[in-house]
């Protein structure tokens, strides 16, 4: 067994290793990804104002797709900002509490999305099943108490893992990511960890009910879509861009995962990048893009509201 660390866990400083095969490109690298992290909070802001300002959209489905890219905001920029640091100043280092703080954002940020998937799955289960009975089912009240809920839970089922971790004693600073995960520290302790493993297959095993009830939602949904042409056209709409998200987002983080915990370190290290950034990257920039291009009152909205700044600078 190693030897614990006797520093004090505030002035532990983690080495970051991701970043090893990209020193002599970090400016192309620096570039693209500011670009990438612009961009992804653009196109989140354009949904999120256009929903807010326009009164039409303030229906349950939009006001949780409102907080979908409130929520893609927020797990990027606990991100981009780091790792534009890192290129722009050659740094690989990140401070204990840096760490912590970052695995809280990351962790609360994915739970956040999948418990909103799964609230939006159940929207469209009402929506499409029981259409006469939506709006005294869905209401005002029940859509913000379903959003308090959605963030209080992420935030309790983050703050108990990281809690977790953070009382272990480390036996080591060498990370060999882009950015601080739990399981990456996790594995830098040189103590028992069956807690945090348990804990580990406790959210599993909540996060694979949430796809059950996603997935039995969804089979009732099909069966009504093909009642009626009406039903299937409600379908194709609101509920393809729903399931694409869906889909996105739970391979992403399954390879995550699932890498993380019996991954190789011995693999290309690029192919490790990929992997342990796309649920980070991919789905806050990819989400607003299917839903305003599939959701005609988010994509006439936009369209008009553009329309008039241009006609208003001409």
């Amino acid at each position: 067994c190693e030897k614990p660390l006797e520093t004090k866990k505030n002035q532990i400083v983690f080495v970051l290793h991701g970043l090893n095969v990209t020193q002599t490109n970090k400016h192309i690298y620096f570039s693209l990804t500011l670009i990438l992290y612009i961009f992804t909070i653009f196109v989140n802001l354009i949904l999120i104002v256009t929903i807010f300002l326009e009164k039409m959209l303030h229906e349950p489905m939009y006001l949780f797709l409102c907080n979908l890219c409130i929520n893609g905001i927020y797990g990027a920029s606990a991100f981009y900002p780091k790792i534009l640091y890192d290129l722009l100043f050659d740094s690989h280092v990140i401070t204990y509490p840096g760490c912590m703080t970052q695995i809280l954002v990351i962790y609360s940020f994915a739970f956040c999305e999948f418990t909103s998937l799964t609230v939006m799955a159940y929207d469209r289960y009402v929506a499409i099943c029981k259409p006469l009975q939506y709006h005294s089912i869905m209401t005002t009240r029940k859509v913000w108490t379903l959003l308090l809920l959605t963030w209080l839970f992420s935030w309790l089922e983050s703050s108990i893992g990281m809690g977790l971790t953070a009382r272990l004693p480390l036996c080591g600073v060498d990370i060999d990511k882009l950015y601080c995960s739990n399981w990456a520290v996790v594995k830098l302790s040189c103590v028992d960890t069956t807690l945090n493993n348990l804990y580990g297959f406790i959210l599993t095993f909540s996060h694979v009910s949430q796809t059950i009830l996603i997935l039995i939602s969804y089979m009732n949904i099909i069966k009504a879509s093909l009642r009626s042409r009406v039903q299937r056209k409600k379908f194709m709409q609101t509920c393809l861009p729903h399931l694409i998200t869906l889909t996105n987002f739970t391979i992403s983080l399954t390879f995550d995962v699932m890498y993380a915990r019996y991954g190789s370190n011995t693999s290309l290290l690029a192919l490790r990048n990929i992997m342990a950034v796309e649920f980070l990257v991919v789905p806050p920039l990819v989400n607003p893009i299917i839903y305003g291009m599939k959701l005609t009152q988010i994509r006439n909205r936009v369209a008009q509201m553009f329309n008039r700044k241009v006609a208003a600078l001409i």
